[in-house]
């Protein structure tokens, strides 16, 4: 038997409207939940699913970007490097609000050596980045803390040696911030900058990434990667600052990178060029990338050892008039450098010859500075380097020939008192170098010899940092810029309220 089926009568269109619309209201309900819990994540949590499919920045023309001598895979490295080579996941952390204090700072009292929020010149708010940003490329796994113990100078990871160590200001910088909130029993520092962990407190966010010594080893491609790790960290960067609130409130204007190196962050440093950079010189940098308003010229880790006061020779004990040992033929401004050496190479009391770090080269630097009386510090493919810094702790006073130069400190500093300064076009005439420096009489020299050995300490990087070292003159610069961004900012925002109100 064939039950004929009835159909059921449909609802009225109006009905079917009605029914399509909450359809569509609960669809767009649960897509709209969905979307905020994936945002609300997504500055915590930033997954590189393949690095070697990461889309590179804008500009990405030379992969390598070779300065002369100072290549990546020609530095050696002191210290061993973790076995994982690749960057298979990167998790970022954004700003967290505590209002709780480190642990360490708790109990600090107002007493000699204290420093806090109130007392300090800059308060400074340090990204959480993951260890491959830092710490992670001297092979400390941070698997257990954010960052590492340094309440004990001797048991922080340590940098490797040899030329990576001229462009390691990010390192020390890093261990100071980290070190600020300690008990002043644990580790005395001077207080121009401390750490705050409640964002809203900060004058400066510092970004711990260090830039030059992920370009020294990271720089090259390995097995199959078809990306760089350097380039990489630095697309991960960029993409985690713009994304914080911190970035986007003053555009980046409060933020602190150090590349210090002149190649390092090629790929990134014109996307975070409103940030304030902490720099070798600007020789590589467009003028709107980088500047002296903006930014801080950070002396090089010299890499010979400093003479101590006591055991510096003085003018008669020191039997070569004018030392340089080093690349000859560079490029760009340091075309001098050939000119030079086939006007003094043949001169008696005159040391110039070629050197690099190989066959005991830092050993051989050592002794000839200090048997100098002056050091030359010609313009190579940058207009500084780490020659001028080794001069200054060898008590060897540094001629400097190189124009477009910028030295640090120099507003607090006046070179003049202890460098001789030559223009290119005047050192390279027949005589007048040799004629110049042999003019300066013993007591001139003297005079010079006297300040230099007062100023060296100001070049100076150490853990713990001490008062007007290296680090803490950089610190220093930092405040003096925040005064006048703030001035700018602050001057800008005069009407802001104003408008959005009315």
């Amino acid at each position: 038997m064939v039950v004929e089926r009835k159909m059921q009568p449909l609802p009225p269109p109006e009905h079917r409207r009605v029914f399509r619309f909450v359809i569509f209201l609960a669809l767009t309900l649960l897509a709209f939940s969905c979307w905020a819990l994936v945002n609300s994540r997504i500055n915590n949590a930033i997954l590189i699913a393949d690095a070697n499919n990461m889309p590179l920045l804008a500009g990405d023309d030379d992969d390598r970007h070779n300065n002369g001598g100072d290549h990546p895979t020609s530095i050696p490295a002191a210290v061993p490097v973790g076995s994982d080579t690749t960057v298979s996941a990167v998790r970022m952390s954004g700003p967290i609000v505590r209002e709780t204090p480190l642990a360490g700072a708790a109990g600090r009292g107002e007493g000699e050596g204290s420093c806090d929020a109130e007392s300090a010149q800059v308060r400074v708010y340090v990204y959480d980045l993951p260890p491959e940003f830092h710490f992670g490329m001297l092979g400390w796994d941070g698997k257990t803390t954010a960052w590492p113990d340094v309440g004990d100078a001797r048991a922080v990871p340590h940098y490797p040696g040899g030329l990576n160590l001229q462009h390691s200001v990010a390192y020390w910088l890093t261990l100071d911030i980290l070190s600020s909130t300690l008990p002043p029993q644990n580790l005395s520092r001077p207080c121009i900058a401390v750490r705050v962990t409640n964002a809203s407190l900060a004058d400066v966010f510092f970004v711990p990434f260090f830039a030059s010594l992920s370009y020294n080893r990271h720089s090259g491609l390995r097995g199959r990667d078809r990306v760089s790790r350097n380039r990489v960290l630095q697309a991960v960067l960029v993409k985690y600052l713009m994304r914080q609130e911190e970035w986007r409130r003053w555009g980046g204007k409060n933020h602190l990178v150090v590349p210090h190196h002149p190649n390092s962050m090629m790929q990134a440093r014109k996307k975070l060029s409103a940030a304030m950079y902490v720099l070798s010189d600007f020789g590589r940098y467009p003028p709107d990338v980088a500047n002296l308003k903006k930014d801080i010229i950070a002396p090089y880790r010299h890499v010979v050892p400093t003479l101590g006061d006591h055991d510096s020779p003085a003018f008669q004990q020191r039997p070569v008039l004018a030392y340089f040992q080093g690349a000859i033929h560079r490029k760009d401004g340091g075309k001098v450098r050939q000119r030079l050496y086939q006007l003094l190479k043949d001169e008696n009391d005159v040391h110039f010859t070629y050197g690099s770090v190989r066959q005991n080269g830092i050993r051989r630097a050592t002794k000839g500075m200090a048997s100098s009386k002056f050091c030359l510090n010609i313009a190579g493919d940058t207009p500084s380097s780490n020659r001028l810094f080794d001069a200054i702790v060898s008590h060897c006073i540094p001629v400097i020939i190189s124009d477009d130069i910028e030295l640090p400190f120099e507003d607090v500093l006046d070179y003049s008192e202890f460098c001789v300064f030559v223009r290119a076009s005047d050192a390279v005439r027949k005589g007048f170098l040799l004629g110049m420096l042999r003019g300066v009489t013993p007591d001139q020299w003297t005079t010079m010899w006297r300040r230099l050995k007062e100023v060296a300490h100001h070049f100076e990087y150490q853990y713990p940092s001490q008062p007007d070292d290296a680090v803490q003159m950089i610190w220093g610069e930092v405040a003096h810029k925040m005064h006048s961004l703030k001035l700018q900012l602050h001057k800008s925002s005069r009407f802001q309220r104003t408008h959005s109100e009315s």
